[in-house]
C-alpha cells in the first residue's frame, strides 16, 4: 500500500500551516507564560474544519471517503499546529481522539445527534476521563463507581490529567467507572457521559505542568453526580475495551504531534546555526554542530514516514485489501514509540545547539524542551508500546 501524500493533502497542509503561523504563532510566548487557553482560537480551528475531518457530514463533519485520507488529514493538521505550539496540537488531538471519537464510535444515534454537532464544529470540546490517582493502564484499579438509581446513574470518584475538561467551552467528559463485579471477581468497567455543569461534577484547579502550558488540563471530582441511564456509552462493561479501541488512533496522532516538534527543532537549529557567529564564522560550519543537526533530519524523515504509514493504514482499514487491525495496532505502537522518543532527543539536541540561549524561555527551543517529555507518556508510555510491539512479534511478555 502507498502512503504518499496526495496533492490535496499537501494543499491542506499549507492551509493549516498558514493558519498556525499567522493566527497562533505570534501569541504563543505570552499564552505559554500566562498559561492561557485561547478559546476563541480553538473555535477558529473549528471554523477551519479541523475538528470535523474524520466525522460524517450528517454531524457537520467533512464526510471524507477513506480514499481521501481523513485520518491522514487530521494527522497533518496536528503536525502543523504542533510545529508552532504543542499545546494547540494536543488540544485538537484530544478534542477529536478522546472527545469526538468515543461518541462517534460507540454512541447511539440519539447520543450522536445530541452531542456531536457542537463538538465537530469546534465550538465545544469534550474530554475522556480514564486515569485516576491509582489507575490508568490497570483498569481493575479503577475506583470511580457508578450505580443505577431509578432512571439515573449516580457517579462518585475522581479522575486526573484530563485534557479539555475544564475550559469555558467544555461540553462533556466521558468517564470510565466501575458499574459492577464480574463472576470471576474482576471489575465491570463502563463508559458514561457526564455533561459539564452537572451537579456534583467538580472541575478542580488546573495543573501547574512542566509543559503544555496552553493546554487545558484538570483533575475532576464526582460527588453524587447524577445523569440519565441513557448516558451509558456503548455496551455496559465494555468501557475500558472501548477506550483501548480508540487509543490506537491516538497513538498515531501523538506521533504526528511529535513530528511537528522535530520539524520545529530542525528549522530552528538550521536558522540559528547559520546566523550564530563564533571564531569568524557560523557555528553550522563546525562538524560538532552540523552533524547533530543532520541527525535531527534523519529522525524527522524516519518519524514522518512511520507516522504517515500508520495513518494511511488507518484510512485503508475496512477497504478491500486493506490492513488488518492487528497490523495497524502494530504500526501505531511503532510510530508512537519511535517518534516520541526521537522528539525528546531532538529537543535535547536543539537546546544544546542554542547553548546558553537554549536555556532561556524567550527562545522557542526551551518551550519545546519542556513540552517534549509528555509525548513519551501520554496515550501509552514508551514501556507500554514496547510491550505491545513485543507481543505483536509473538513474545509472551508481561
Amino acid at each position: 500500500m502507498t502512503f504518499e501524500l496526495s496533492r490535496e493533502h499537501e494543499e491542506f497542509r499549507r492551509t493549516v500551516r498558514d493558519f498556525a503561523e499567522t493566527v497562533i504563532a505570534p501569541h504563543v510566548p505570552q499564552w505559554d507564560k500566562d498559561h492561557h487557553f485561547p478559546t476563541g482560537v480553538v473555535q477558529q480551528m473549528g471554523d477551519l474544519g479541523l475538528f470535523g475531518l474524520v466525522a460524517p457530514e450528517e454531524y457537520g463533519g467533512a464526510g471524507l471517503a477513506p480514499e481521501d485520507g481523513p485520518f491522514t488529514s487530521l494527522c497533518l493538521a496536528i503536525e502543523e499546529l504542533g510545529r508552532v505550539d504543542q499545546s494547540m496540537g494536543i488540544t485538537l488531538e484530544a478534542g477529536v481522539g478522546l472527545g469526538i471519537n468515543p461518541i462517534l464510535s460507540f454512541g447511539t444515534e440519539e447520543q450522536k445527534q445530541a452531542w456531536l454537532p457542537d463538538l465537530v464544529s469546534g465550538q465545544r470540546l469534550a474530554g475522556f476521563g480514564l486515569t485516576e490517582p491509582g489507575a490508568g493502564s490497570d483498569a481493575g484499579a479503577t475506583r470511580t463507581k457508578a450505580v443505577v438509581d431509578g432512571d439515573s446513574w449516580v457517579v462518585n470518584g475522581s479522575k486526573q490529567f484530563i485534557t479539555n475538561s475544564g475550559s469555558d467551552i467544555t461540553s462533556l467528559v466521558t468517564v470510565t467507572a466501575r458499574t459492577g463485579t464480574r463472576e470471576d471477581g474482576s471489575a465491570e468497567v463502563s463508559a458514561i457521559v457526564l455533561p459539564a455543569g452537572t451537579p456534583g461534577f467538580l472541575v478542580e484547579p488546573a495543573y501547574d505542568k512542566l509543559g503544555w502550558h496552553i493546554s487545558d488540563t484538570h483533575p475532576l471530582t464526582f460527588e453524587d453526580c447524577r445523569v440519565p441511564v441513557g448516558n451509558l456509552l456503548g455496551e455496559r462493561g465494555r468501557g475500558y475495551a472501548q477506550f483501548l479501541a480508540i487509543l490506537d488512533d491516538g497513538r498515531v496522532a501523538i506521533a504526528a504531534l511529535a513530528v511537528g516538534l522535530i520539524q520545529a527543532c530542525v528549522d530552528l537549529c538550521v536558522e540559528y546555526a547559520g546566523d550564530r557567529q563564533t571564531f569568524g564564522g557560523p557555528i553550522g560550519r563546525k562538524q560538532g554542530v552540523a552533524f547533530q543537526i543532520a541527525d535531527l533530519e534523519v529522525m524527522l524523515h524516519a518519524s514522518r514516514l512511520l507516522t504517515y504509514r500508520a495513518a494511511a493504514m488507518k484510512d485503508a482499514m475496512g477497504t478491500p485489501g486493506g490492513p488488518s487491525m492487528k497490523d495497524f495496532k502494530h504500526a501505531a505502537s511503532i510510530a508512537k514509540l519511535y517518534t516520541s522518543e526521537s522528539a525528546v532527543t531532538a529537543t535535547r539536541i536543539a537546546t544544546q545547539v542554542f547553548g546558553g540561549y537554549g536555556f532561556m524561555e524567550e527562545y522557542a527551543v526551551a518551550r519545546f524542551y519542556r513540552d517534549a517529555k509528555i509525548l513519551e507518556i501520554g496515550e501509552g508510555t514508551s514501556e507500554v508500546q514496547r510491550m505491545l510491539i513485543a507481543r505483536g512479534l509473538g513474545l509472551p511478555v508481561e
